[in-house]
């Protein structure tokens, strides 16, 4: 399946994105407003979706519309947000079956107005929303910013990014803050869901087959008047970055986690940015990465080791849950494999497998309407014109030393120890690192 997008001008700073294709069952459309992650609006961006989704004017509770999808062939309505570098995505979306499937030609028209009516249409009362379902959903939005504690190793892994980006806007926490939540009513979301309206940036992927559906004619009239867009630059990828931080937290655990926050100087434009990938691959990308094979398997020192690569950063996450009393040793392991890989101490079987392995994912994009709308998106913010074949053509060329020149810009930012609490511990191991 090649993958094509026709992008269309809605209006100012609003694009259509068509990508037609046969492939699936459903029909996808989403529509995606593209916020600056900052903390005075974070919040409200996170409780903004949860809102929406109580109803619209034409179906006012979350019962009437529940019984709308249901009546759309069990179609299904997904709102929410999201962190993609420093931007903060709110994203509503409806998956429908094709009516060919079906034999019910108007269930198309009837979904996309369906998620019209959420986004564009919701239910205010005098110029507010509802403060009962302000009400509702902020008790569900704090109930899940304390959550973020029960997972535990994304709870290690989101709080060493807070540390290593203090200052950055990367370093705001996505569903936003507790103590903003309550400062929130029913006029104050509803004023700034008008602004948001007003002057995000708007991208509409529609994957499927477009047949029929009048999606040019998906925008309110006062859509196509916009004046002022929000212009979002690109993350900052500093160079020469010095800083330098060692982070203990305790809490009642039975397994540690071990979070290490490296930078790399080289951006996603960078035609090294290949090379970082694939270096991120061999570190920690799966179960033949040095990171699994060394820490995992020879050494038995830890219930997971691997890495992530955070593209819009440049930063390299290393993570592995762990004993606490081989906080030392892992660490120590974890730093060898960073610089082995920087002295190219890595097979060549070993390099083609990783490019295997992230080309493999490449193409799986293909099997999903949600991936390839998010691919799109993806290549929408960072303006990358490449089509998937071009980019899986650029990987294939990384060669070792694209690899090792790439690695060599990487350096330790932070590490983070989730630790267990006193009388649980071995804080002997929590060692200085030089």
């Amino acid at each position: 399946m090649e993958l094509k997008s026709n992008r269309i001008a809605l209006s100012n700073g609003i694009f259509l994105n068509i990508v037609e294709t046969d492939k699936f069952k459903s029909n996808l459309l989403t529509v995606n407003l593209i916020r600056p992650l900052e903390k005075d609006e974070v919040t409200l961006n996170a409780l903004l979706p949860m809102v929406l989704e109580r109803g619209s004017r034409s179906f006012p509770t979350k019962l009437l519309l529940e019984r709308k999808l249901e009546e759309l062939y069990g179609a299904s309505l997904d709102l929410g947000s999201s962190k993609r570098g420093e931007r903060q995505i709110v994203k509503a979306s409806i998956e429908w079956a094709d009516p060919k499937f079906t034999g019910d030609k108007k269930s198309g028209k009837e979904a996309v107005n369906l998620l019209k009516g959420v986004l564009f249409d919701p239910v205010i009362v005098n110029g507010s929303f509802d403060d009962n379902y302000i009400f509702q959903e902020k008790r569900i939005l704090i109930s899940r910013i304390r959550s973020r504690i029960n997972d535990k190793r994304n709870y290690a892994i989101s709080r060493c990014i807070e540390e290593m980006c203090k200052g950055e806007k990367f370093g705001i926490y996505s569903l936003g803050y507790e103590e903003d939540v309550e400062a929130i009513d029913g006029r104050k979301l509803y004023e700034h869901y008008r602004s948001i309206l007003m002057t995000s940036p708007i991208e509409i992927f529609f994957v499927g087959n477009p047949d029929g559906l009048e999606l040019e004619q998906l925008l309110p009239a006062e859509l196509h008047n916009r004046r002022e867009i929000l212009f979002i630059p690109r993350e900052i990828i500093p160079e020469n970055y010095m800083s330098k931080r060692q982070v203990e937290e305790k809490l009642s655990v039975s397994q540690g986690k071990l979070v290490l926050g490296f930078r790399s100087s080289i951006p996603y434009e960078h035609e090294l940015y290949n090379g970082l990938l694939v270096g991120n691959e061999l570190l920690g990308g799966g179960p033949n990465s040095h990171m699994f094979k060394t820490v995992r398997e020879e050494k038995s020192l830890a219930y997971y080791a691997s890495s992530r690569l955070i593209k819009h950063k440049s930063i390299i996450l290393a993570d592995a849950g762990i004993q606490f009393s081989n906080y030392k040793q892992v660490l120590d392991l974890i730093l060898d494999q960073v610089s082995r890989l920087k002295s190219g101490d890595f097979s060549d079987e070993d390099l083609q497998i990783a490019k295997k392995s992230l080309e493999n994912s490449g193409r799986s994009i293909v099997d999903s309407n949600q991936m390839i709308s998010e691919f799109f998106l993806g290549k929408v913010i960072s303006k990358d014109e490449r089509n998937l074949e071009n980019m899986l053509g650029d990987l294939e060329k990384t060669d070792r030393d694209k690899v090792i020149s790439a690695m060599d810009t990487v350096t330790l930012d932070t590490i983070y120890f989730l630790n267990g609490k006193e009388g649980e511990t071995d804080e002997e191991n929590l060692e200085q690192y030089s």
